[in-house]
């Protein structure tokens, strides 16, 4: 089964490779943001492609005349090569819409999305003789529209004002959804005096880690949370065997079965700590842009919701405080009262007293 989906259309018309057609379409797609590759041969050769093609696959990769199961070795498993070969083989054109590409490989490996076409190029006598592949990027535009999706429900969720708790698990969840490659997310909260993180959330990542970093420091060289914490700034870590700021939580890390780490401090809007957001993956990673997008969004909405908590604890406890001063008020006039009360009892029974000793005096006298 391969990884592509799509359609089949009508087979191209064979007229179409008319002397000068191909020159066209090179000089057509020379500096389209489209990518443009024409391949020859049953081998897929790469005969010419477009600035866009190389930059999507890699500019190392920039080169001619070889086998695109050579140059791109990933397709094979994907099932790509086995569908141009069917091209190849039927004459018979292919498109496909938002189908998902893994190009690359190990710690640069990334996860694409194109509307692509497979076109067959015909000889003169009308047999195949290779195939253009003509493609959109479409990552951008797929990933936006989840990314908004959901973060239009976590706004949602702070605005009904959810317990935070709740807030930050769901954020979690979310990332490890959107993220183009495996990650576990975790976030931790500040304490009032910004020395030490406590845990916030962390869906994905083992008990027993989650507790061991319930309250570790701020400061430099404390994993990438207590660095960015410190420094105030994100602490990309590729490779947690090597880095030195995880001597301390290496073997820690290595049980949890984590080998990278990315983390940025999540600010309040006067530039005060409010706590981390970390992605952590499963190998040694480098960051994309998109990952480090990805990680801004997410640490602003954490501060929101983190904000509009402390908010809500402060008027909370501002209402607890008022509510504690009515109610001493209130005892304070009681009391006032009883003993108001008291006194008034004790001035009646005291002229009463007076009153029966002066009777008492005048019938003695």
């Amino acid at each position: 089964m391969t990884a592509v989906s799509g359609q089949r259309r009508a087979a191209a018309d064979p007229a179409a490779d008319q002397p000068g057609a191909e020159e066209d379409l090179r000089a057509l797609f020379g500096q389209s943001t489209a990518v443009f590759a024409s391949l020859t041969g049953p081998t897929h050769r790469v005969e010419t492609a477009n600035p866009a093609f190389f930059a999507t696959i890699g500019e190392e990769r920039a080169r001619t005349g070889v086998a695109l199961a050579e140059l791109m070795p990933e397709l094979a498993d994907q099932g790509f090569i086995a569908l141009l070969d069917e091209v190849y083989r039927t004459g018979e054109p292919y498109t496909g819409r938002d189908v998902r590409v893994l190009l690359g490989s190990g710690l640069h490996a990334r996860e694409a999305y194109f509307d692509f076409t497979y076109e067959p190029r015909r000889a003169a006598d009308g047999t195949v003789c290779g195939i253009r592949v003509i493609g959109v990027e479409t990552t951008q535009v797929k990933q936006a529209q989840r990314l908004m999706a959901e973060h239009r429900a976590l706004v949602e969720q702070i605005a009904r004002q959810a317990p935070l708790a709740e807030v930050l698990d769901g954020m979690a969840r979310c990332i490890e959804q959107l993220a183009p490659h495996q990650v576990l997310v975790s976030v931790l909260l500040a304490d009032a005096d910004g020395r030490h993180l406590r845990h916030g959330a962390a869906p994905s990542l083992p008990d027993f880690y989650n507790e061991a970093i319930d309250g570790i420091a701020t400061g430099e060289g404390v994993g990438s949370c207590g660095t960015a914490a410190h420094r105030r700034e994100p602490v990309i870590v590729t490779d947690i065997a090597t880095d030195p700021f995880w001597d301390d939580f290496r073997d820690l890390a290595q049980q949890a079965g984590v080998a990278a780490c990315w983390s940025t401090p999540i600010l309040a809007r006067d530039g005060s700590l409010l706590g981390t957001f970390a992605m952590y993956h499963r190998t040694p990673r480098v960051p994309q842009d998109a990952d480090l997008a990805l990680a801004r969004v997410f640490a602003g909405t954490a501060a929101l919701a983190i904000e509009r908590h402390h908010i809500e604890q402060a008027k909370a406890a501002a209402d607890a405080r008022a509510r504690a001063a009515h109610d001493e008020l209130a005892r304070v006039v009681r009391a006032e009262r009883e003993l108001r009360a008291e006194a008034e009892q004790r001035a009646t029974a005291a002229a009463e007293l007076t009153a029966r000793m002066r009777a008492a005096a005048a019938a003695q006298a």
